[in-house]
């Protein structure tokens, strides 16, 4: 069975947890095959004053505007805006479990699409560089940590993944917790624990 396939059935096998309303963003997790593994595309997003996920890493997306039809339309207009990258061209393979911040008060959608071949991508001004990780690295139990959130002056610790090394931001926060429904869909769910603590913000 191949990547599409597995990612395909592994959607149609579940019914996703959605809400009915009450949505503030949509995201766009895309997948592409790469030899015998399957790679997830990330952004890391600009630093900007004010924005609560500056820096971040997450799936290309945004908030949701009155003129879009649809939360999927959301996610494939914000992706073309961010990226470059035309998603009515590419295979919709289906949604995942709607989302709720554990540290901001919004609730985001989720839309699979499998790309076949490289794409080439255009950035915007609000994502410092998009880069593509393998499932065999999101798994790698060396990889896990904790990001030490800060909410309500409290410290919260958080599951996490160190993708792009030291002074560079970790993969956390409700994209991970959608790299976590995909991983598990592919048949290689992420580890359970984090071995060691990461950042603090």
């Amino acid at each position: 069975m191949n990547t599409l396939d597995h990612i395909r059935r592994g959607l149609d096998q579940r019914t996703p947890l959605l809400q009915k309303e009450g949505h503030n963003a949509s995201v766009a997790a895309i997948i592409r095959p790469d030899n015998d593994d399957t790679q997830l595309l990330f952004i890391e997003r600009a630093r900007v004053d004010g924005d609560p996920w500056s820096g971040d890493i997450a799936f290309p997306g945004g908030r949701i505007e009155e003129s879009d039809p649809t939360l999927r339309a959301t996610a494939e207009r914000e992706t073309h805006e961010e990226i470059g990258l035309h998603l009515q061209g590419a295979n919709y393979v289906g949604r995942l479990d709607d989302l709720q911040g554990s540290s901001l008060p919004v609730q985001v959608a989720a839309f699979v699409y499998f790309v076949e071949n490289d794409v080439e991508l255009d950035l915007n001004a609000e994502v410092h560089r998009a880069f593509w990780q393998s499932l065999h690295t999101l798994c790698d139990p060396n990889r896990h940590c904790q990001h030490l959130s800060r909410m309500s002056g409290e410290v919260r610790p958080m599951p996490a993944i160190d993708l792009l090394g030291p002074e560079h931001p970790l993969l956390w926060g409700i994209t991970y917790r959608f790299t976590a429904q995909l991983t598990a869909l592919l048949g290689n769910p992420l580890p359970a624990k984090a071995p060691v603590e990461g950042s603090t913000t």
